[in-house]
């Protein structure tokens, strides 16, 4: 069988990719099929008519007009050789590659040491699916930094690594050849806990109490208002009908937050 180039595709896990094929000249006793990992069939054509195997049904789709295959929805276990192949009087291989799905979810883990008051002393680690890296933070009064300096590591599987400190943050950095993810970890919720925790019960507290206060002013002034508003309402009345029998009424109202006082002074003429 003749042999041709493998052509590298990196696909990103759940996506698709489309292998082409410069189309062959089929003739009627050929037979055209595409292979995974040279022994797998996974479509055969023949005399116009397109077979589908088992395995790769609803996973593939074939052109008929140019012979290349849709793989769809990739994992990666779909990662390996696809070939290409021509069958007849002399069997040719028309294309082959070599596809490489890749996963890109990226975890940073940080597992205490040691601790005191004013420092900590943690391992970061860093990993995706297949691989991972450790280093040591170390923080002291406020001053964190990575043991060895900013960490870089590339993997055989071409899957690149960095672990830095930035704005009072660890941060991991993961990309490969069709993605790029970040994860990040605040350091001092993780050197000093219980301070972080304190924090925000004194926040939540606050503002409750802030709350409190709050709806007793308005609960207040809207007795004010309201009484001032009825008393007023009342001394206009009490005069209307005492004084068309020669009384006269004077209301003297006082109010503040903690009492209210109505006075009614009668005066005869």
């Amino acid at each position: 069988m003749s042999s041709t180039a493998v052509t590298s595709r990196f696909v990103l896990k759940g996506e698709d990719v489309t292998l082409d094929v410069q189309k062959p000249d089929i003739q009627e006793e050929t037979i055209f099929e595409w292979k995974f990992k040279r022994e797998d069939n996974v479509v055969r054509l023949v005399k116009d008519e397109v077979f589908v195997f088992t395995n790769y049904r609803g996973r593939v789709e074939f052109s008929s007009e140019d012979y290349s295959l849709l793989l769809k929805s990739l994992t990666e276990a779909d990662s390996g050789v696809y070939t290409a192949v021509l069958f007849g009087d002399k069997d040719m291989k028309v294309a082959e590659y070599e596809v490489t799905v890749q996963v890109s979810p990226v975890h940073l883990t940080v597992k205490p040491v040691s601790s005191s008051s004013d420092s900590c002393n943690v391992t970061v680690t860093c990993s995706s699916q297949d691989s991972s890296i450790s280093s040591t933070l170390t923080c002291d009064g406020g001053d964190c930094f990575l043991e060895g300096g900013e960490r870089s590591e590339v993997t055989a599987s071409a899957t690149a690594f960095r672990v830095h400190v930035f704005d009072g943050s660890v941060i991991c950095n993961h990309s490969n050849q069709v993605s790029w993810r970040q994860d990040r970890i605040e350091i001092d919720a993780r050197c000093w806990p219980d301070v972080g925790k304190t924090l925000t019960v004194m926040n939540i507290s606050s503002i409750v109490l802030l709350i409190s206060v709050y709806f007793v002013i308005c609960f207040i002034v809207y007795l004010n208002v309201s009484f001032y508003h009825q008393y007023s309402e009342l001394e206009t009345l009490m005069q209307a009908l005492l004084l068309s029998n020669g009384i006269q009424i004077h209301f003297a109202v006082g109010c503040a937050f903690h009492c209210r006082e109505l006075c009614i002074l009668l005066h005869w003429y």
